[in-house]
């Protein structure tokens, strides 16, 4: 519900949301068949260690599925969000082992289109940014 102190929701411009998910080979191959995107620099070590990683990395868009997960699950959790928007830059990549940790946070607020702005980010556990971005949710009561 939208108020006069800038909430909607229970969210407030300056809240966060966060959470952790370590990356395993089982998500890049089930990653793989879910979306169609078997290249072999995901699935086939030789072959990433022949490429300027050395080794396997984890689908780009995977981490981008964590951020998806933290605006579906985290950001309102009594509230059904629907993504409209989202910006990305990949920064590092992402490997098998990897724990991958999310970030919100609530930048902006408009109450009478009920979207919600969150810069969103993916560190990995040496706290490095693997993903940057910003998304528009919009925000609608359960019913």
């Amino acid at each position: 519900m939208s108020s006069e102190d800038g909430r909607l929701l229970g969210l407030v411009v300056g809240d966060t949301r966060e959470f952790s998910r370590q990356v395993g080979e089982q998500d890049l191959v089930d990653f793989a068949r879910v979306s169609g995107d078997d290249q072999p620099l995901h699935l086939d070590p030789d072959f990433g260690k022949r490429t300027r990683f050395g080794g396997r990395i984890a689908h780009g868009m995977l981490s981008a599925g964590y951020i998806s997960a933290l605006l579906g699950t985290k950001l309102a959790p009594n509230a059904i969000a629907i993504y409209l928007s989202q910006s990305l830059r990949f920064v590092r990549p992402v490997r098998i082992g990897d724990t991958i940790t999310v970030r919100g946070e609530v930048t902006a607020i408009d109450q009478e289109k009920r979207f919600v702005t969150v810069q969103t980010d993916c560190l990995n556990q040496e706290g490095k940014t693997v993903v940057t971005g910003e998304a528009v949710v919009m925000l609608d009561e359960v019913v």
